[in-house]
């Protein structure tokens, strides 16, 4: 058995050299993500891996696995240390190399390979890592395989395996994943396309399969600098949306289509510039999907738009959508546990299940659906489209810091300070109190729609803060103001993010 991992190691030091390093709280609900060197070094990420390998054994599943790393100075090495680990576990390691979460997921299909460790930090900045697994195609590690993992490292210990491991690099992955999206016919519609990666894993795809899908493509930040010198490769940033923003007016493109760092989401930018948040977005795909398939359900999660129940488009259609839990994994299990057809969630990860997709989260997947959807509107923009939606007054994401030690605790505190105020009568923002969600955190919805959630970041030392309303901005904000004076009252509850 390998020494337990210390969590108190410096770098630089004799001992972190010697002894695995791995903080605990970097085994997040269903990712795993760790500040690099500072919270784990390469004998840690060494350990995790060979955790993986024991886990997978444990579990009963064949121990074969994809291993991909995403763009950053240090991701290789990490990479490398995981692949360590896993062969020391006796793992069949299948190596696709510089990759996008997509390309790793889509690699366990075309590779008939059961579990996936894909190194990388997705949009966290620089300095960040950490890794996405799973057991059981196209799922993603659940919370229960992420305790069981995180139970195996910290406390039980990890052991080396009596079997050989074995290496196979696949050195043409990338090719095959990107002629399996351009497998269908060219767009008949001439689409002008601003591509903006942000120095992100995704600007050395994304402008070739569109490109050859027949758009023209202004490429923006798609040269690869892991030091993200224009802003984070996040579709939820405004310096992303913004930068977007002013290449589609400047270039009088069709759309800009924005990926996140390891490219498993996409955010929308319409022609006249402005930022479709992806849960719109999602009513928007989710419309014109419903009218090719009556009676369809989809998913979205509990920071999505009250559209998904009340847009008659969808009702026309016979649509239903089920909320569920915030977070790619929830969703996607989710999806696929109830046969929708497609989930959605505000982040946008967009899940297509059987015929329109394999399942997982795929960002150029959900940037083709919205360019077929422009497709089969030949005589309407993409503003006209979005425009054809009842009006709603939505924040953008809000995440104050609070550290992972005691953000659960502090939502709990306010999870509950709200119920009792619905319990007892009471009214928000000078309204009664509809309904009270707390299947992640709590959305408190007003009698006239109007709703507000606080849950914890799943990945980050934050909390996250969603607002909207369909009748007012005012009463958007006033329902902010009510949930903002609680969390004033926490002391461990920090600085926004970004505030409206």
């Amino acid at each position: 058995m390998l020494p337990k991992p210390r969590q108190d190691l410096v770098p630089n030091s004799v001992e972190f050299e010697r002894l695995p390093l791995v903080k605990a709280t970097g085994f997040r609900e269903y990712d795993a993500r760790w500040l690099y060197p500072e919270e784990i070094n390469l004998l840690g990420m060494q350990t995790v891996g060979l955790g993986l390998a024991n886990l997978m054994r444990e579990r009963g599943v064949p121990v074969r696995v994809v291993v991909g790393h995403d763009y950053r100075s240090y991701s290789a090495a990490i990479k490398e240390a995981v692949i360590t680990g896993l062969l020391a576990g006796g793992a069949e390691v299948h190596d696709i190399g510089l990759a996008l979460s997509p390309m790793a997921y889509f690699a366990q299909f075309e590779l008939d390979v059961e579990g996936v460790a894909m190194v990388t930090a997705s949009h966290n900045d620089n300095g960040w890592t950490g890794i996405k697994m799973g057991m059981q195609r196209p799922l993603t590690f659940a919370p229960d395989d992420m305790t069981a993992l995180k139970d195996l490292v910290m406390t039980k210990g990890v052991s080396p395996s009596t079997e050989a491991g074995r290496y196979i690099y696949v050195p043409d992955l990338p090719e095959r994943y990107m002629a399996a999206l351009m497998a269908r016919p060219k767009f008949l519609r001439p689409l002008k396309v601003v591509v903006s990666c942000g120095n992100g894993t995704a600007g050395a795809f994304a402008p070739h399969v569109l490109s050859e899908l027949g758009c023209t493509v202004i490429p923006l930040n798609c040269d690869l600098d892991y030091t993200f010198p224009a802003h984070n490769p996040n579709p939820e940033d405004l310096g992303m949306l913004n930068a977007t923003r002013d290449a589609v007016l400047a270039h009088g493109a069709d759309l800009g289509l924005a990926f996140d760092g390891d490219g498993d989401r996409c955010g929308v930018v319409d022609n006249e510039g402005e930022a479709i948040y992806a849960d719109k977005v999602g009513v928007m795909l989710a419309r014109d999907i419903a009218a090719r398939n009556p009676g369809a359900t989809f998913v979205a999660d509990v920071k999505s738009t009250g559209l998904f129940l009340t847009d008659p488009v969808l009702k026309q259609h016979g649509a239903k959508t089920l909320f569920w839990k915030t977070g790619h994994s929830y969703i996607k299990r989710y999806s696929h546990e109830t046969g929708a057809l497609v989930g959605f969630e505000k982040s946008g990860h967009f899940f297509f299940n059987p015929p329109l997709g394999r399942g997982y989260d795929d960002g150029l997947v959900a940037a083709i659906a919205v360019l077929d959807m422009l497709d089969r509107n030949p005589g309407e923009t993409l503003a006209d489209l979005k425009r054809a939606l009842p009006q709603t007054w939505q924040s953008p994401t809000m995440s104050p810091h609070c550290a992972d030690e005691v953000k659960y605790e502090v939502v709990e505190r306010v999870v509950d300070h709200f119920k009792k105020v619905a319990a007892n009568g009471g009214r928000l923002a000078g309204q009664k109190i509809r309904d009270v969600i707390t299947v992640n955190g709590i959305r408190i919805v007003l009698e006239d729609g109007t709703w507000g959630l606080v849950r914890a970041s799943s990945n980050k030392p934050e909390l996250v803060v969603v607002v909207e309303s369909p009748t007012s901005e005012a009463n958007m904000r006033a329902i902010f103001a009510e949930l903002d004076a609680e969390l004033a009252k926490q002391p461990e509850v920090g600085a926004y993010n970004q505030k409206i």
